[in-house]
C-alpha cells in the first residue's frame, strides 16, 4: 500500500464528475421495519452514533441512528445505506413508509461536513502522529487514463480530535476496521506509518529500560578477569574462553589504524544479530557480544545449581541472551503515549558491588550478565534513534562500545555514529549532485584516557564540510587540546575536508535538545 493519503480538499465534497452521496429518490433501509416512527408529513433529527461496513466489496452501510422527534421522544434505530453517513453526523429524516426513512440531498451534503476533510495544524503541527480506524471503504467513478481512487471514513483514535471522522482518499483499498497510523505531512496530506513498526519502536522502549537497570560497565568484568589468581583452578573451557575474550579486545593502536577501526566496529557485538540471521557462524568471526555469552554459557554449569551446558546447543544459548521483545495487542491506538526521549549518550559508568558471601564464580556470571545487558543497552538505543525525523528525514543510528586495550588499562570507547538522509523534492530528483550532497553524518565519540581524563567529540560532516567540539573535563586538557587545534585542522584540511568550526571546551556537553550540533538543510551556494 501507498505511505501518503490525501485529504479531501473543502470545495470539492462532491466532485463534479460523480453522483451526490445520496439521491432524493434513495432511502435509508430500516432494519426491522418501524411503523409510525414519524408521522405523515412531519421530520426528525437523527444523529449517527455508529457506522459499520460489514463487506469491503459490498456497498451497504450498516448505520445506528438516534431520531428525536418534535415532541422530545427519542428512539434508536438500525437501517442500511448504499452510501456512508459519517459518524456522528446530524440530519433531517421523514418517514415515507415503515420500511424506509428518507433524506433530501441538501441533509446529506450537510452531513458530509461532518466528517474532516481538512486538517488545523495549529492544532496539529506537521509530524503529528494520527491513529484510527478504518470504518468504510469504497471506489469511486474512475476517470478513463486515471488510476483508481478509493474513499475511507476513519475515525481518529488521538490527539484533540479523537472521535472525529476524517475522510481519506488512497490509491488502494484500506482494510475494513484496520487500525491506522499516519503522520501529518500537510494540511491535506498524510503519510502511513505501519502498525507492526510502531509496536516495535514501543517494545525496544520499554526493553531499553529494562535494560538500563541491569547494565553494568565492561571494564568492571575485563579488570575481574584480567586479575584473576593464575592458579585459580577453572575448567580448561571457561578459561579458554575467558582468554579469547581478552585476545580479542583492540588496542589503542589498532583502533589508530582505519581496517583496525572498522573491524573493531564490526566485531563490536552491535551486529550479532544480523549476522546470525545471515547463518554466519558466531564461533568463526571474533565478536564481543558471542565472547561475553560463550564465557556465560561456561560459567553457568560451575555454579552451584546452575544448569548444565550442551556445547552444540550454542544457537540456543544465543537466543535464550538475546532480548525479548514484547509485542502485546495495542489494543486501540489511543493508548499510545508520546515517544520517549532517547536514552542519554554516553552511557554512566554503572559498577555493580561485590555480592558478599558469594564466591568469585557468582561475581563473574553478574558482571558477565550486565555486560551483556550493557551492550543490549546501546543496540536498542540504536533502534530507537533511528527512524523519521521532525522533519522528514530518515536518520539511521549505531551506537556502540568497545573496551580498548592501552598498557595495561582497558578503556571503554563510546562510539555513537548517525546518517540523516534528506527526503528529495520531486524538483531535485533530476539533480543527481545535488541528492548526494543531502547527507549528513554525525559522530560523537566519550572515553576516559588518563592523564588526559574524559573526554568526549562531536562531530558532523555534511558535503565535505566538516565541523566538530571537543570537550575535556580537566583544564589541563583543555588547554593541551585548544593548542593543538591549528595542527589538526592543517592535517584534516591535507585530508581533503573543508574544515569550517573547530572548538575546544572545558566541561561536558550540554544534555538536551541542544547536545548536537545545529545544522540546517540550507544550499550556501544556491
Amino acid at each position: 500500500m501507498t505511505g501518503e493519503f490525501t485529504i479531501l480538499p473543502v470545495p470539492q465534497l462532491i466532485p463534479a464528475n460523480s453522483r451526490p452521496m445520496l439521491l432524493a429518490s434513495e432511502l435509508l433501509q430500516l432494519t426491522p421495519p418501524l411503523e409510525g416512527l414519524i408521522a405523515p408529513g412531519q421530520s426528525a433529527q437523527a444523529e449517527v452514533l455508529s457506522l459499520k461496513q460489514t463487506d469491503q466489496t459490498d456497498q451497504t452501510f450498516q448505520l445506528l441512528l438516534k431520531v428525536t422527534t418534535d415532541n422530545g421522544r427519542q428512539t434508536m434505530v438500525q437501517a442500511s445505506s448504499n452510501q456512508p453517513l459519517p459518524q456522528g453526523a446530524s440530519v433531517v429524516v421523514t418517514q415515507p413508509s415503515p420500511g424506509n426513512l428518507a433524506i433530501t440531498v441538501q441533509q446529506a451534503l450537510s452531513a458530509s461536513v461532518a466528517a474532516l476533510t481538512r486538517l488545523d495544524t495549529t492544532q496539529l503541527p506537521v509530524g503529528t502522529l494520527l491513529q484510527g480506524k478504518v470504518m468504510t471503504t469504497q471506489a469511486l467513478p474512475q476517470v478513463p487514463g486515471q488510476p483508481a481512487v478509493y474513499r475511507s471514513l476513519v475515525t481518529l483514535l488521538n490527539t484533540v480530535l479523537s472521535g472525529t471522522t476524517l475522510t481519506l482518499d488512497s490509491p488502494q483499498p484500506l482494510r475494513l476496521g484496520s487500525l491506522l497510523s499516519a503522520q501529518v505531512q500537510s494540511s491535506q496530506s498524510l503519510s502511513l506509518v505501519p502498525l507492526a513498526a510502531r509496536q516495535d519502536q514501543l517494545a525496544v522502549a520499554r526493553q531499553l529500560i529494562t535494560q538500563q537497570g541491569r547494565q553494568g560497565s565492561l571494564d568492571s568484568l575485563i579488570s575481574t578477569l584480567q586479575n584473576l589468581p593464575r592458579d585459580a583452578e577453572l575448567p580448561d573451557d571457561l578459561r579458554a574462553a575467558i582468554n579469547t575474550l581478552l585476545a580479542d579486545l583492540p588496542d589503542i593502536h589498532q583502533l589508530s589504524n582505519p581496517k583496525g577501526l572498522a573491524q573493531a566496529l564490526q566485531n563490536s557485538g552491535l551486529f550479532l544479530e544480523a549476522n546470525l540471521l545471515q547463518g554466519q557462524n558466531p564461533a568463526l568471526t571474533p565478536d564481543l557480544k558471542s565472547n561475553l555469552l560463550r564465557l556465560i554459557a561456561q560459567i553457568m554449569p560451575q555454579v552451584p545449581g546452575g544448569p548444565g551446558f550442551d556445547p552444540g546447543a550454542t544457537a540456543s544459548m544465543l537466543a535464550r541472551a538475546l532480548p525479548g521483545f514484547v509485542r502485546s495487542a495495542l489494543g486501540t491506538l489511543g493508548q499510545v503515549g508520546e515517544s520517549t526521549q532517547p536514552i542519554s549518550f554516553p552511557l554512566p559508568s554503572r559498577l555493580l558491588q561485590s555480592l558478599a558471601g558469594e564466591g568469585d564464580l557468582e561475581n563473574l556470571l553478574r558482571l558477565a550478565a550486565a555486560a551483556v545487558s550493557r551492550l543490549q543497552t546501546h543496540q536498542l538505543s540504536s533502534l530507537e534513534q533511528t527512524g523519521r525525523t521532525p522533519e522528514g528525514n530518515l536518520q539511521t543510528t549505531w551506537q556502540l562500545e568497545i573496551p580498548m586495550r592501552n598498557l595495561h588499562d582497558i578503556v571503554p570507547l563510546q562510539i555513537k555514529i548517525q546518517h540523516e538522509e534528506k527526503e528529495q523534492q520531486a524538483q531535485q530528483e533530476k539533480h543527481e549532485k545535488r541528492e548526494q550532497k543531502e547527507q549528513l553524518w554525525r559522530v560523537e565519540l566519550a572515553f576516559d584516557l588518563e592523564p588526559l581524563g574524559p573526554l568526549q567529540v562531536q562531530a558532523q560532516l555534511v558535503r565535505g564540510s566538516l565541523s566538530s567540539q571537543l570537550w575535556a573535563e580537566r583544564p589541563y586538557t583543555a588547554s593541551l587540546i585548544a593548542s593543538q587545534l591549528g595542527e589538526l585542522r592543517e592535517r584534516l584540511r591535507a585530508s581533503g575536508l573543508n574544515v569550517s568550526d573547530l572548538d575546544c571546551h572545558q566541561g561536558t556537553p550540554p544534555q538536551g535538545n541542544q547536545t548536537r550540533l545545529e545544522q540546517r538543510w540550507v544550499d550556501e551556494t544556491a
